[in-house]
């Protein structure tokens, strides 16, 4: 444990943070989760709304550090190729 006064208060915001942080992380999947079932279950009534959300709550985790714009723009990439795969059929060769 923490005996100096400066530690005790790193410790102090260290629990908030990590609070905070696990709160966005779970927020992030619980979307990415929400999308991925759409797209599976093929729902193109809400797959626009779902999609969007899903990009919005992602360009908020790199704002709040908890993700990297690189990472979150692969998972961008590849829900929207899912997405636009999901509501337009393939031509049958």
């Amino acid at each position: 444990m923490a005996n100096h006064v400066s530690s005790l208060k790193r410790a102090r915001q260290t629990e908030t943070k990590t609070a905070a942080n696990r709160s966005n992380k779970s927020k992030l999947r619980s979307s990415l989760r929400t999308l991925r079932e759409a797209i599976d279950e093929g729902n193109k009534k809400t797959l626009a709304a779902t999609y969007s959300e899903t990009v919005s709550i992602l360009d908020k985790s790199v704002q709040k550090g908890v993700l990297h714009k690189n990472t979150a723009s692969r998972y961008k990439a590849r829900l929207n190729a899912r997405v636009k795969a999901a509501v337009v059929p393939t031509k049958a060769a």
